[in-house]
């Protein structure tokens, strides 16, 4: 046995294999239009954050303002921006699905709570001083399915976790 597969078949402590936590997953159509979906949508919002991509303040600028104007701490500041860039990459590949959306859920938990004051309705007409968090709520929401669900469809946490285990060992019903 390979040293990840080692890895992935040891125990939580339930029981619970490492690999089936994580990676595995139903050949799930939904699961699979809800990570594509996030990740598609989150991937040029970390590339703004962290590049400086679609008009985006790149790293730096994105840094100073998480921690200067909004007061997150540093770490917790870069390791944002990080999640905020490599999670939907992850999600479009569907490769640690549970995991990276995980990480999306909770870095948009925390920018809806800098948006309450603006209210829930994002700022289509420009009457507002800010924008609201409803779209944060909805990744939050497809983050928790995702969470929950796996990758789906077409991942490679699926195609992964099957040559591990053997045919016959994705989850059933």
């Amino acid at each position: 046995m390979s040293p990840v597969a080692r890895v992935l078949s040891s125990s939580l402590g339930q029981g619970t294999p490492l690999g089936a936590a994580l990676l595995s997953t139903k050949d799930d159509r939904v699961a699979l239009g809800l990570r594509l979906t996030l990740g598609v949508v989150m991937f040029p919002h970390g590339a703004q954050h962290a590049l400086g991509w679609f008009g985006g303040y790149g790293f730096a600028g994105t840094y100073g303002w998480m921690t200067d104007t909004l007061g997150i701490p540093g770490l917790l500041a870069a390791l944002a921006i990080v999640t905020e860039l490599v999670a939907p990459v992850f999600l479009i590949l569907g490769l640690g699905g549970r995991v990276a959306a995980a990480g999306l859920g909770v870095v948009l938990a925390v920018a809806a709570t800098t948006h309450f004051s603006n209210g829930f309705f994002m700022n289509w007409t420009g009457g507002q001083t800010g924008e609201g968090f409803e779209y944060h709520l909805l990744g939050v929401a497809i983050a928790a399915a995702l969470v929950v669900r796996g990758s789906g469809a077409l991942s490679l946490d699926r195609r992964l976790w099957t040559p591990v285990n053997g045919p016959g060992t994705e989850p059933t019903g």
